[in-house]
């Protein structure tokens, strides 16, 4: 987001680049033109119209995205009325599209609907599989969002007094959305659809990390304590008072019944199970899950014989490194000395923030030699914050708004700093900030001539799949310099990998926890802080890991086929130019445009 070389307006051209079309009669053709541009139009009105409706439904979006209307308001998400309002929401508009249908549109037009339908087809085949009686883990929840949004550091805004006004009504809603969560918590009891124990128990401590009687030290009050100085002294007082009031009244008691009713209650409920197949119906959520989150029909099965052969020719690879450095022993015993030798340690947080500053100014110097379209959005590297450090993932990365007011944001971990390694850091810098998750999801947002469910909207499997994709790209951009920081590329595709065989292990083949992080710890450098972390991410996200690896072999297919076909009219910043132009589309959408781009570069 620091780069600025290109204007919008050359994004917006690139981005608006039109599929080739066939010959035909000049007025058959312009009655065509015609009837696609009334038909693109009238879709385009309603992908609007339902995105407007979208943000009425779901707040939190538009305040994600930097839209500041609804900075007050927090519906019931958990509550049965709100979901029947998102699925009449979604009938209505997948019925109201289809009826214009796709006949006669192109480019773009074409995309957005295939995108639109296919995505409401999915989000309502997903209806029939009750998440929503399982709405709290240690990976997310209302009360770490609410935590977030009230602590003045995430995407809700303190900087003015109407702001600080806005959070004090939406605060007052996060009661009501607990006692809705328990509720379901109850439905799924009395369902069997629960929790596993595994999980649940590093919730309350995290809860009781948030629980204080002492306003002042929560993270509620931190509005409070960075008020600017630009406001009156009556509104200084005024909500100072409402904020105590607030966090002592409404939000601590809130966070007390959640956590009484979690350890109370629910604990003993929970299953000793880890794996989705274990719950009603759980095969067929699962493989809808393995669908959605890699938009292709793999099944279970395949996706896992995928994982296993790429781990064997990503192991043959790390077995280089080894003899290039010329280390004496087996794989795992170079695993265990890139864990272990202090030659790979940060001594401080100063000293791997410094680090991760550094590598920004390095990537950031190679980029013009791989991409022509790059981002506007400012950006920012930033500490993991303590509360959920112990949980979080190594790095993580936060949009920006739509204006660019807030910077998209690299969070880095520094929670049990031995575990961060030197070797580990370039690989994710470029998955998580430059040039992956910061100028995939900052292009997409940037592209206003595209719907907003696109600009805003994603496929998991395209996003993740362009993260691990960008750091394939390391030694073009200036890094992995050394082996040992080339071997911290190939351990990070091989987690990867890992993550095809243990997610489908857990959910589909019976593997439990302790099963994944040994097969974890045998067949890489991981930690085990990370291993365990990792393991009990995919039981609480189930399939969300599978998006990675088949988002990255499917652009790396896609590169390989236009280098062979175009030979020396490949260009690398064109390729990157066409993956990343239209946004986050699902991976057989993304196959049809690369080859269109290849027929059409092939032609000029």
């Amino acid at each position: 987001m620091t780069l600025r070389p290109l204007t919008l307006a050359v994004a917006l051209a690139v981005c608006a680049a039109a599929l080739p079309a066939v010959a035909a009669p000049a007025a058959a053709h312009a009655h065509a033109a015609a009837t696609q541009t009334t038909k693109a139009q009238r879709l385009n009105a309603m992908y609007e119209q339902s995105w407007e409706e979208l943000l009425k439904l779901n707040p939190l979006q538009a305040t994600f995205q930097g839209d500041p209307r609804y900075n007050d308001q927090l519906p019931d998400f958990g509550s049965a009325e709100y979901r029947k309002k998102m699925h009449d929401y979604t009938t209505k508009w997948l019925a109201a599209v289809q009826k214009v249908g796709s006949d006669g549109l192109t480019g773009q037009d074409l995309l957005s609907y295939e995108i639109f339908v296919d995505g409401a087809k999915r989000s309502l085949e997903g209806e029939q599989f009750p998440d929503w009686m399982m709405p709290v883990n240690q990976m997310g929840s209302i009360a770490s969002y609410g935590a977030m949004f009230g602590s003045g550091t995430g995407p809700q805004p303190f900087k003015t007094v109407k702001d600080y006004d806005n959070w004090l009504k939406r605060a007052h809603q996060l009661p009501k959305i607990f006692d809705t969560s328990i509720a379901n918590m109850r439905e799924g009891v009395k369902a069997g659809v629960v929790q596993p124990r595994i999980l649940m128990v590093k919730v309350v401590p995290q809860l009781d990390a948030l629980i204080n009687d002492d306003p002042t030290k929560t993270l509620f009050w931190g509005p409070v304590a960075n008020m600017p100085k630009t406001f009156s002294a009556a509104d200084r007082e005024r909500l100072t008072k409402a904020y105590r009031q607030m966090i002592t009244g409404d939000v601590m008691p809130a966070y007390k019944r959640l956590r009484a009713y979690i350890n109370d209650d629910y604990l003993p409920h929970t299953r000793e199970t880890v794996g989705l197949d274990a719950l009603p119906n759980g095969k067929a959520w699962y493989a809808y899950d393995v669908r959605n989150s890699t938009t292709t029909n793999r099944t279970p099965q395949q996706i896992h014989d995928l994982g296993l052969s790429e781990v064997a020719r990503i192991q043959g690879e790390m077995q280089g490194v080894m003899n290039q450095v010329g280390f004496k022993g087996s794989l795992q015993d170079f695993f265990k000395f890139m864990r272990t030798d202090p030659r790979f340690s940060f001594k401080t947080e100063d000293e791997l923030l410094t680090f991760f500053r550094s590598l920004e100014k390095t990537i950031n110097a190679g980029i013009p030699s791989q991409f022509s379209l790059m981002p506007k959005t400012p950006f920012e590297i930033r500490p993991v914050e303590a509360f959920r450090a112990k949980s979080a993932a190594g790095g993580e990365y936060q949009s920006g708004s739509e204006d660019g007011t807030r910077p998209g944001i690299f969070y880095v971990n520094t929670y049990d700093l031995p575990s961060r390694k030197t070797w580990d850091a370039e690989d994710l810098f470029l998955h998580e900030a430059i040039p992956g998750h910061h100028f995939q999801i900052s292009l997409q947002q940037e592209l206003t001539t595209m719907p907003k469910f696109r600009r805003f909207g994603g496929e998991t499997a395209f996003a993740e799949g362009w993260g691990l994709y960008s750091e394939s790209l390391g030694k073009d951009l200036g890094v992995y310099k050394d082996p040992y920081s080339y071997f911290g590329y190939l351990q990070n595709e091989l987690w990867r990998a890992i993550r095809l065989v243990v997610d489908t292990g857990l959910h589909s083949k019976g593997w439990t926890r302790d099963q994944v992080i040994k097969y974890m710890l045998d067949n890489s450098a991981a930690s085990e802080t990370d291993a365990t972390a990792e393991a009990e991410r995919y039981v609480a996200w189930p399939s969300q890991a599978l998006a990675y690896k088949s988002g990255e072999l499917k652009i790396k297919e896609l590169r390989a086929r236009a280098e062979q076909a175009l030979g020396p009219k490949f260009d690398i910043r064109q390729f990157h130019a066409e993956v990343l132009k239209d946004g986050a589309v699902p991976l057989d959408v993304l196959d049809a445009k690369i080859d269109r781009w290849i027929a059409a570069t092939k032609a000029s």
